[in-house]
């Protein structure tokens, strides 16, 4: 089975890095096809009105709108130049520079949905300098607002390929490992690391709880053992089924000696990893996205994140 990413892309700096990282991702994943993906410019709305009662205007009108194109056309051509020259086949790879309609992000969303992408990967800031950067702009309402393709945020250059799935058991955990056991199917040399901080007072499982008395945290970490637990059993049989043997996989467990966004932090810098991916909501259900996540984004350096819905 082929699966499509969409490299949503500019001619900066940090889609080349991006552009790096998928590329170098079709050495684990086997299948790979990709889209390059780029948004033209707004046209001034002054302009856009005035081409259509003034021949001056209009002339104008076209020739930015052409010189657009062909701007976008010759960086996206050098674009698929590199994936080539990195081992991708050319009938692998699509091209497509499009006006903007809804909205940046949103254009890129629409067109993933629409697509059937298995990811979208972004760098983890982009656009022009005059521009919003994508860290706080496109990337973050990708990241916001992808409620069904998974969104890879690269950042800088990402050299390792050794991969941590940082999970707390949560539904939206057991979606990330669905969607890594799905993009690293059929690769029994991978080696991947679940990663998991020990709940303290503050973090939550999805578990019925009967007990109504004793010492509440003792009952908080007792409950989050036995969801993690059970989430291990899923996982591995997840990767089980994704031709990924048990003994490629490291369970890794700390304790809360930190918030949990830094000690994957500590732990991505500590194990040298290259990728970490994490679930969109954890227990709380705004637990990861709200605390873990945007800490996690902030913070790596030269690493992708995957945050899958």
């Amino acid at each position: 089975m082929k699966r499509k990413i969409l490299l949503a892309v500019d001619d900066s700096v940090y889609s080349k890095y991006a552009i790096v990282y998928a590329a170098k991702m079709a050495s684990v994943t086997s299948r790979l096809n990709y889209t390059l993906f780029h948004v033209l410019p707004t046209i001034s709305q002054y302009l856009l009105d005035e081409a259509k009662t003034d021949f001056k205007a209009k002339a104008e009108l076209k020739k930015i709108m052409k010189n657009n194109q062909e701007k976008a056309m010759q960086f996206l051509t050098n674009y698929k130049d590199q994936l080539v020259q990195m081992g991708i086949k050319e009938e692998q790879i699509d091209i497509i520079a499009q006006p903007k309609m809804l909205g940046m992000a949103r254009d890129v969303l629409e067109h993933a949905q629409k697509g059937l992408y298995d990811a979208i990967c972004v760098g983890r800031r982009g656009l022009t300098r005059i521009q919003a950067t994508f860290s706080g702009s496109v990337t973050k309402k990708l990241l916001q607002h992808s409620q069904f393709v998974p969104v890879w945020v690269v950042d800088g250059e990402v050299e390792s390929k050794k991969v941590m799935a940082a999970i707390d058991g949560s539904e939206s955990s057991l979606r990330a490992v669905d969607h890594l056991c799905f993009m690293l199917m059929e690769n029994p040399e991978i080696s991947i690391t679940i990663f998991h901080v020990a709940a303290k007072m503050g973090d939550y499982c999805e578990i019925d709880f009967n007990e109504t008395t004793g010492d509440l945290e003792k009952l908080i970490i007792e409950g989050d053992k036995q969801c993690v637990q059970s989430f291990y059993i899923h996982a591995l049989k997840k990767f089980k089924d994704a031709g990924i043997n048990e003994d490629r996989i490291v369970i890794k467990e700390v304790q809360p000696r930190m918030n949990v966004g830094k000690a994957i932090i500590t732990e991505l810098k500590k194990g040298e990893y290259g990728t970490v991916v994490i679930g969109r909501r954890g227990i709380s259900r705004s637990f990861f996205m709200g605390k873990v996540s945007e800490y996690v984004i902030d913070k790596i350096d030269n690493c992708a994140l995957w945050l899958v819905s």
